[in-house]
């Protein structure tokens, strides 16, 4: 924790800055009145993914920002605000020091930005998965100290133990289910600990809880990195970040087929009990598919006569997966994540029908990354999906486990360790 805690003071200590200033100007998240677009007013990609045509010169989003891209962006001593919907106007004095996170996501945004040491907590300390930061040198972070937050649900006096100057947790996600705490104990947190920061309905643009929809805004991956990289006034970092994403796709767009040459792929999870297939969709929006989307390969399912969606609104059969027949299988999560259900899917060669199908025939089976994605994440898995779907272009994907030889990597190691450690 911080030497503020020690104040004895009469004085307004730095975090209590922190926490009302925050919670003054947040106070629209969680009276529900900050403006902001209808969650489904963005329910395309092309609404919120801007990569260009494949014969186009530019990967970059349409927020592009001219501003000055200096680290520090105000002076030590003055406060500074960063607004981001649901919450807002948010206000801090200073940067924040102790950080309280659940999802694995923006933890991730914080390594990108070289914060990782400002971390208190994670949701499941002991599944983050770092594989990828051994790939870079001098980039580390340790969750092994580190309180898991989940315990059967939420507990509100954990957050008072924390102690955090910013939550980066979306009360409106924890609300839209049984966590254990409600709206009345997020505004109490808000009031007398510290400020939310977080946006977690921007993974599929999923409808948030009724009370949070007039205030929702869908954001991109690199839009979420922009918005926490200002909290930490290290914003020459999320653009530098940025710029090595725009350069891989940009190479990627320069040797993709023409559409009807490219391969369609099957996003899905295998379940071995009952010998069934649940897929998601391979481009829908939201920060989820931010490593599939981008490659604009053709989506098996796109024309199947059966409804599906993000999650698991419909099943094939081993007929019926005959019948789609995806030149390759993409098995959501297993990446970074592999478990039983891993070994049963690489193991359909076997299976007298699955062994049917093309993408088993040819080799095209492979586990793929976290839809809980930041930037760090979402750059290895860009990689890693555009070898799993062209490796004729960008080369072999490895095995999970393995690394990409020097030579067929996508994008520069050292550079984004430089900028994440802070040579921009």
């Amino acid at each position: 924790m911080s030497d503020d805690d020690t104040n004895t003071t009469d004085a307004p200590t730095r975090r209590d800055a922190i926490k009302y200033g925050g919670s003054i100007v947040a106070g629209g998240l969680l009276a529900g009145c900050v403006g902001g677009s209808s969650p489904g007013s963005e329910a395309t990609p092309e609404a919120t993914e801007t990569e260009p045509p494949a014969d186009t010169a530019t990967a970059t989003d349409a927020d592009t920002s001219t501003e000055a891209t200096t680290e520090t962006a105000t002076p030590e001593d003055a406060s500074y605000s960063v607004t981001m919907a649901p919450m807002g106007e948010v206000e801090f004095d200073s940067v924040p020091e102790d950080v309280v996170i659940y999802d694995s996501q923006w933890a991730d945004h914080l390594v990108a930005l070289g914060q990782q040491d400002r971390i208190v907590s994670l949701g499941w300390p002991d599944n983050y998965y770092t594989g990828y930061y051994d790939e870079l040198p001098g980039v580390s972070f340790d969750t092994s100290g580190l309180p898991g937050m989940w315990d059967g649900g939420l507990d509100k006096e954990q957050f008072y133990e924390l102690d955090g100057d910013v939550h980066h947790i979306d009360p409106c996600r924890f609300t839209s289910f049984d966590s254990g705490m409600d709206r009345a104990d997020f505004e109490e947190l808000e009031k007398n600990v510290g400020p939310f920061f977080a946006n977690r309905f921007s993974r599929a643009h999923s409808e948030p809880p009724e009370w949070c929809q007039q205030s929702y805004e869908y954001y991109t991956l690199w839009e979420l990195l922009d918005k926490i990289a200002q909290v930490y006034q290290v914003r020459s970092r999320s653009q530098a970040l940025r710029g090595v994403r725009d350069e891989m796709l940009d190479s990627v767009y320069a040797e993709l087929p023409s559409e009807e040459e490219r391969p369609e792929v099957g996003l899905v999870v295998y379940n071995a009990d009952e010998a069934s297939f649940s897929p998601y969709k391979l481009n829908a929006p939201g920060f989820g598919k931010a490593h599939t989307r981008p490659l604009r390969a053709r989506d098996a399912f796109a024309d199947s006569d059966k409804t599906y969606a993000e999650n698991y609104e419909a099943t094939y059969d081993l007929e019926g997966m005959l019948e789609v027949d995806p030149d390759v299988i993409l098995h959501n999560f297993d990446w970074t994540d592999p478990r039983e259900r891993t070994e049963a899917f690489f193991a359909l060669d076997e299976h007298p029908v699955a062994s049917e199908l093309t993408a088993v025939e040819n080799g095209r089976l492979y586990a793929t990354g976290s839809a809980l994605q930041g930037p760090i994440m979402n750059l290895f898995q860009l990689e890693l999906s555009a070898k799993q779907i062209y490796p004729e272009l960008f080369g072999q994907p490895p095995e999970p486990g393995e690394s990409v030889a020097e030579a067929e990597q996508l994008f520069d190691r050292g550079r984004v360790a430089d900028i994440i450690n802070g040579d921009v």
